[in-house]
């Protein structure tokens, strides 16, 4: 509803908190050139799922490929070789020395941006295997969901993390990295101290989704909609962004643009489905549109 407020003054306001827009996102879009090849797209590698939990890098990989990396490696344990060689055929996999869970990474020579978290689940050997990833990567990195959960217990290797990573907890993840909020505005302030402190973006999940930059801004997300409060959300959220981080959008574009269009691809799954039965899959399917929509 306008009540009546100048919009030439309202445009002239300076905050740190923003709303993006379809406007703003449609920007940042980068047209495909016509002589192009997979290699100009990058080489994104994924680092998900553990026995029990290879859904997650299927969701994953899926998402990062929609999301238009040219290339992606998924890191898997040994037991889902077969789950993710079947179910994501254009992924290429390595397989983890260890049957059922993440232990490490051993080239990293070959990949524009890392993403890893989803399904790795938090034992002693995953932990020591992401903290030699952090120490050796010299790319951006996406971390979420299980990657989150051993950083809130090794609170020092985030000085080790690249300039450009991003990290994309939900409301529970970000309470076990900086303690318990007593309301919205306490949490929001504290992921904007939190994403200066420590030189990273840091993707709050949820409804209206906000995005915290270095230097002290926010972003609410205007995409999405209850229906995509379901499993394996996220990970396809870690998949775009990686995705996008891979092609060479900036750290900032990949979190925002990325965010975007979870959300809209999110809403055009709604809008055939229902909230109800919304699932991830549902989410994936629909980026392709939801890309459309910004030409």
């Amino acid at each position: 509803m306008d009540i009546g407020i100048d919009k030439k003054f309202l445009a002239d306001q300076k905050s740190q908190n923003n709303w993006v827009t379809h406007d703003m996102v449609a920007h940042m879009f980068k047209h495909r050139a016509r002589f192009s090849h997979k290699g100009t797209y990058g080489h994104a590698l994924l680092i998900a799922g553990s026995y029990g939990k290879m859904g997650a890098s299927v969701l994953g990989a899926k998402s990062c490929l929609r999301a238009g990396s040219g290339l992606v490696t998924a890191h898997i344990p040994k037991c889902g070789y077969e789950v993710l060689q079947t179910s994501v055929p254009e992924a290429m996999i390595i397989a983890d020395e260890e049957e059922q869970e993440f232990s490490g990474v051993k080239d990293l020579s070959n990949y524009n941006a890392i993403g890893i978290g989803p399904g790795i689940g938090t034992s002693e050997k995953t932990a020591k295997g992401l903290k030699m990833l952090i120490q050796q990567a010299s790319v951006s990195m996406v971390l979420d969901a299980d990657a989150l959960n051993i950083l809130s217990e090794n609170t020092t290797w985030l000085s080790f993390l690249k300039p450009g990573s991003i990290i994309t907890p939900h409301p529970g993840e970000f309470a076990r990295l900086v303690g318990k909020s007593s309301n919205a505005f306490e949490a929001y302030n504290k992921q904007r101290d939190y994403a200066v402190k420590y030189g990273i973006y840091v993707v709050l999940k949820g409804a209206y989704t906000s995005i915290a930059t270095p230097s002290g801004e926010v972003y609410f997300n205007s995409t999405g909609n209850p229906g995509m409060a379901t499993a394996g959300s996220g990970d396809t959220l870690t998949g775009i962004i990686l995705g996008l981080l891979a092609q060479g959008y900036p750290a900032i574009q990949s979190a925002l643009l990325g965010v975007y269009i979870h959300g809209m691809a999110g809403d055009i799954a709604a809008s055939e489905n229902g909230e109800n039965a919304l699932i991830a899959e549902d989410i994936t399917n629909c980026l392709g549109r939801a890309f459309m929509q910004l030409f």
